[in-house]
């Protein structure tokens, strides 16, 4: 019994490793500059777009202020001023967008 268990336990391990990649090619890749640590950060789309709920952290032109380690930063939620106004509302694009580490100094 126990063998079995482990016999499947491996499975879906490996199951699992091989998904994650697989997820993460489904996604548009890009990079993004964060300019309190004149760092950047490769990426790819997880969610697109998302509701209009919770704490985004303003992209603007590939570039944001905060990036992981910096307080302010919020693990990849994005919010696009699409209609220029300032103002997060509903017209505005919003997506999950984690940056991955370590950072570099160019593009």
């Amino acid at each position: 019994m126990k063998r079995k268990l482990s016999v499947l336990f491996i499975v879906v391990f490996i199951a699992l490793l091989m998904a994650v990649p697989a997820s993460a090619a489904r996604g548009t890749a890009g990079v993004i500059y964060v300019t309190s640590q004149g760092l950047y950060y490769d990426t790819y789309t997880v969610a697109d777009p998302l509701p209009f709920e919770g704490p985004f952290q303003l992209l603007e032109n590939g570039q944001t202020a905060f990036g992981p380690g910096d307080p302010g930063y919020l693990g990849g939620r994005w919010w696009v001023d699409t209609n220029a106004n300032g103002i997060m509302d509903a017209t505005d694009h919003y997506f999950l967008c984690p940056l991955l580490g370590p950072g570099r100094t160019s593009p």
